[in-house]
């Protein structure tokens, strides 16, 4: 039964809190507390969904959690006690959030597997639904080079589930027909272009858009969560070319190289920060550990 919840928001909360904990300095005994704090604050719902400017994701994924986190350590920094183990006994976490859910999970493979290590990053500013899609795509035209007009049609197949979430939203970052016109035009997808609404009623973009179909697929469905997806294109000669990703760029089955990781922080960054700067910031951030002094990240991290 789904419950509606947002999981990134409680996963995300904890996740803060350890590190606000290890930056404070906490001991073992505090660190019990910490994570009680934590579990009180654990909120979030997937209402964010319906959030057609798509803002109130980073709150509920980056902002609320990390504020949660911080303040959980400050509360216990300070003083406060609380319950030793909130995820045992009477009116625990997994009682509130998943009776179902076995605690055993949680120090499985404690100091062996190291789950940051196996983070996903997203190659494309999309929804995750269009990820595997636009790699597709990318991988065929970069193995067979050709223009829109060499195009007839595009059929896209991804889980049923996933396909509902991206069919002809009206976001562009969302959309997936969209996206996928927008790949075959520019042969990428930067953040500019995935956040250009304008362009949605873009003539020539539309015209692409209409070759773009979306076919949920019951048998990727059994796949999941593993976002599977495959892209066929027929083009105007009639050749047929096609693709399947089983791993998506950027996820710990097929990771970003060093130099894609970089380029995104730039297309991210250097709008806000400027290029210099950004620079800057992503040079000392991959050699943070000849950093004495972490407020020197602070100018860095400041527009201009």
């Amino acid at each position: 039964m789904k419950q509606h919840r947002s999981t990134h928001s409680v996963s995300g909360e904890f996740g803060a809190a350890a590190a606000a904990g290890c930056a404070a300095g906490l001991n073992a005994q505090q660190m019990r507390w910490l994570l009680d704090y934590a579990a009180q604050q654990s909120s979030g719902i997937a209402a964010w969904q319906r959030d057609t400017d798509h803002i109130e994701k980073s709150f509920a994924f980056a902002g609320m959690t990390a504020r949660s986190g911080v303040t959980a350590a400050l509360l216990v920094q300070s003083g406060w006690t609380g319950v030793d183990d909130v995820f045992s006994g009477a009116d625990n976490f997994f009682m509130a959030y998943a009776p179902k859910a076995d605690p055993a999970g949680l120090t499985d493979k404690l100091g062996e597997r190291y789950e940051v290590t196996r983070t996903n990053i997203k190659k494309w500013t999309v929804g995750s639904p269009i990820q595997a899609p636009l790699d597709a795509l990318e991988i065929l035209l970069k193995r067979r080079p050709m223009t829109p007009d060499e195009v007839q049609k595009i059929v896209v197949r991804v889980a049923t589930t996933e396909a509902s979430v991206v069919d002809n939203r009206e976001m562009p970052d969302i959309c997936l027909q969209h996206m996928l016109a927008v790949m075959l035009i520019d042969k990428t997808a930067s953040f500019a272009s995935a956040h250009d609404r304008a362009r949605m009623k873009d003539a020539t973009v539309l015209r692409e858009r209409a070759k773009v179909q979306l076919v949920p697929d019951a048998e990727l469905e059994k796949l999941l969560p593993a976002r599977v997806a495959s892209v066929e294109v027929t083009r105007t000669d009639g050749t047929r070319l096609s693709e399947q990703v089983k791993a998506v760029r950027g996820t710990a089955d097929n990771p970003m190289s060093r130099d894609e990781v970089v380029a995104k922080a730039r297309d991210l960054m250097g709008p806000v920060l400027g290029a210099e700067k950004a620079g800057k910031l992503i040079d000392t951030l991959l050699a943070l550990e000849n950093t004495t002094d972490i407020h020197q990240l602070r100018p860095l991290l400041q527009r201009g």
